[in-house]
């Protein structure tokens, strides 16, 4: 067995979201130490109460740090309820009492210090808005050097957006921070839309995951995949078909895991930060030498996942579900 992953998961709780934290803390080589919270799906304050709640009633204790609840720089907007549901969970119908607290550091704070703790050692994952590693990045410049990797869910070269023709959410929800964090220097891999649109999960994995279990995370994530699938369902014939909803945060931590079921290909990244263009991630994939500013040998290179074996992700996301986590 390989070593664990050390990791620290930013995320914005969200179904998808809950997804990835459930295949990660199922997965026996994830070693989760700790998750910082933001604005996206939901508000960043119920984005707190939402990974407080799926780690309590996971039986797990792990140390939540609320990030920032607005862009750097755009107006912010309301959370996506008709996607996610008003609570990011499906609007469960009941949840349980937890006595979980959140850790009193600002998100940015946690990371560093964590970062100090363990050098050359974490993997930060992120899979919503980029503006808690963008703070992290003024309070330590030098964050890229403590840090293993940083894997981000989010942006696209190729495909469609998901929120404008050129854009994907976590990008254009803070495109200031996602430039910021794409031209930082560390080891970065984008998980973007080339392969999350590749990955459709049906509901009945779910089900028999949570028939397996009889456990109330399980439950939980069940109820809000439900509600989650019922929108792309309104919107993909193709996914109403099998009644199901792209993987999109979970493929974050698949890729940490099983990187072979991924092809990437390296370029330099930058993203637009306004006019209708915003929030994309225009990747320079050919040695050419461009006349325009932005685009110099210093803008580090990123990788881009761009093909993914769709069948091989979903039967990895399945097998660890069901393995005895809870």
């Amino acid at each position: 067995m390989n070593a664990p992953f050390k990791v620290i998961f930013d995320t914005d709780p969200g179904v998808d979201d809950a997804m990835a934290l459930y295949y990660a803390l199922a997965h026996p080589n994830v070693d989760m130490l700790g998750i910082t919270t933001t604005f996206g799906n939901v508000t960043v304050e119920q984005a707190t109460t939402n990974a407080l709640y799926l780690t309590a009633i996971a039986n797990q204790k792990i140390a939540v740090s609320q990030g920032i609840g607005t862009p750097w720089v755009k107006p912010g907007e309301a959370p996506p309820d008709f996607i996610h549901g008003a609570d990011g969970l499906g609007n469960l119908r009941i949840r349980q009492s937890v006595n979980a607290v959140a850790d009193p550091r600002p998100a940015a704070q946690f990371i560093v210090d964590m970062a100090r703790s363990h050098p050359g050692e974490i993997t930060l994952v992120a899979v919503g808005p980029l503006g808690n590693l963008a703070a992290a990045l003024k309070l330590e410049p030098h964050l890229p050097q403590l840090l293993k990797e940083v894997i981000v869910m989010g942006g696209t070269v190729s495909e469609p957006g998901n929120v404008s023709p050129v854009a994907e959410a976590n990008i254009w929800n803070d495109p200031h921070a996602a430039d910021l964090v794409f031209t930082a220097g560390w080891k970065l891999t984008m998980v973007g839309l080339d392969v999350t649109h590749r990955v459709i999960v049906p509901v009945s994995l779910f089900k028999r995951v949570a028939d397996h279990h009889q456990h109330i995370a399980t439950d939980t994530l069940l109820h809000a995949v439900n509600f989650y699938a019922t929108f792309y369902g309104d919107r993909h014939a193709e996914i109403a078909k099998i009644h199901g909803c792209f993987g999109h945060d979970v493929l974050a931590f698949i890729y940490l895991t099983r990187p072979e079921l991924f092809q990437l290909e390296e370029g330099r990244i930058r993203v637009a930060t306004d006019g209708l263009a915003q929030g994309q991630t225009l990747m320079r994939r050919k040695d050419i030498d461009y006349p325009q500013a932005g685009w110099e040998s210093h803008i580090p290179d990123t990788s881009a996942c761009m093909q993914v074996d769709a069948a091989a992700c979903t039967q990895e996301l399945e097998s660890t579900l069901l393995r005895a986590w809870l």
